[in-house]
């Protein structure tokens, strides 16, 4: 989907440039977390909680995710393995 540029300030249009491409980073980055955590919510097992945990601390680095939603997915995640054992 292309969206047109309506700015006239020269930063205006910068910001969007810069908005584009962070978010061109970030979407594949948050995919791949969100699908790691569907796989270990879906079928738990260490690795997966491993593999789970770590796109979650990736994406908290990153400041792609806040860190309450972080701790509300890796809980998520425990939890279903917990109910497992």
């Amino acid at each position: 989907m292309e969206v047109k540029e309506v700015a006239n300030i020269k930063s205006a249009k910068k910001r969007i440039e810069v908005n584009r491409k962070k978010n061109s980073n970030n979407v594949p980055k948050k995919s791949s977390m969100k699908t790691a955590i569907k796989k270990a919510v879906t079928n738990p097992s260490e690795e997966s909680i491993k593999e789970a945990y770590k796109r979650i601390d990736k994406a908290l680095a990153k400041n792609i995710i806040t860190k309450n939603k972080a701790a509300r997915a890796k809980s998520r995640v425990s939890t279903k393995l917990n109910e497992n054992k």
